[in-house]
């Protein structure tokens, strides 16, 4: 679906805010979408047709039930990367960076109704916008892309590992608790039938 069938989903309640600009309809302030999904597809659509690239950035979650309650999406090139040196040398060049300190973001949260709300979008860019047939500014960018994934990526192995680990664990805690109540209910059925088989000794006794 392009953005200007998406446009037509949001709901009336904010007609006669949609703003278009030489074909390209851009999010506001109020702007619904029926899921966190359709919004962050919206936005990467809308960055590729104006020509910049989404990072998907910070997400608040229900300290309940986990469910994602909001979420930042922004240009790649917000904030600024650490200098990175090369350790062969002090003449070596500074490894270049992708991020400028770009402002340009979104926030949606989930309201009440379940719908998505866009509730802040700043527009603006402090870098040249390139509209490329992929939708990466430059070649730079794409590698930078590709990193990004990469440590995402590792990180999310990392937690897999560190999940399946506590889960090992939990079942390996409940296999020697079952096991310690097993034996404890042994030797309370062996105590029942010690003590029945007295009772049965003192009866034939009389």
């Amino acid at each position: 679906m392009d953005l200007d069938k998406k446009a037509e989903a949001v709901d009336s309640s904010v007609e006669g805010k949609t703003v278009s600009v030489e074909g390209i309809v851009e999010p506001y302030v109020g702007m619904e979408f029926e899921s966190e999904d359709a919004a962050r597809k919206f936005y990467i659509e809308y960055a590729r047709r104006v020509g910049f690239v989404v990072r998907i950035m910070q997400r608040r979650r229900s300290g309940i039930d986990g469910r994602t309650l909001a979420r930042r999406l922004g240009c790649n090139k917000q904030g600024f990367s650490p200098t990175h040196r090369s350790t062969t040398g002090p003449d070596k060049k500074a490894r270049s960076s992708a991020r400028e300190g770009c402002k340009a973001t979104i926030l949606v949260k989930m309201e009440k109704s379940e719908k998505w709300i866009v509730t802040r979008f700043e527009k603006d860019h402090n870098h040249p916008l390139v509209v490329t047939a992929n939708g990466f500014s430059t070649a730079g960018d794409k590698d930078k892309k590709i990193e990004e994934l990469t440590e995402e990526l590792e990180h999310q192995e990392q937690l897999c590992a560190v999940y399946r680990e506590r889960l090992l664990s939990f079942m390996n805690n409940v296999e020697e608790q079952t096991e310690e109540l097993s034996s404890k209910i042994k030797i309370i059925v062996d105590n029942v039938r010690k003590v029945e088989s007295e009772v049965q000794k003192l009866s034939h006794r009389r």
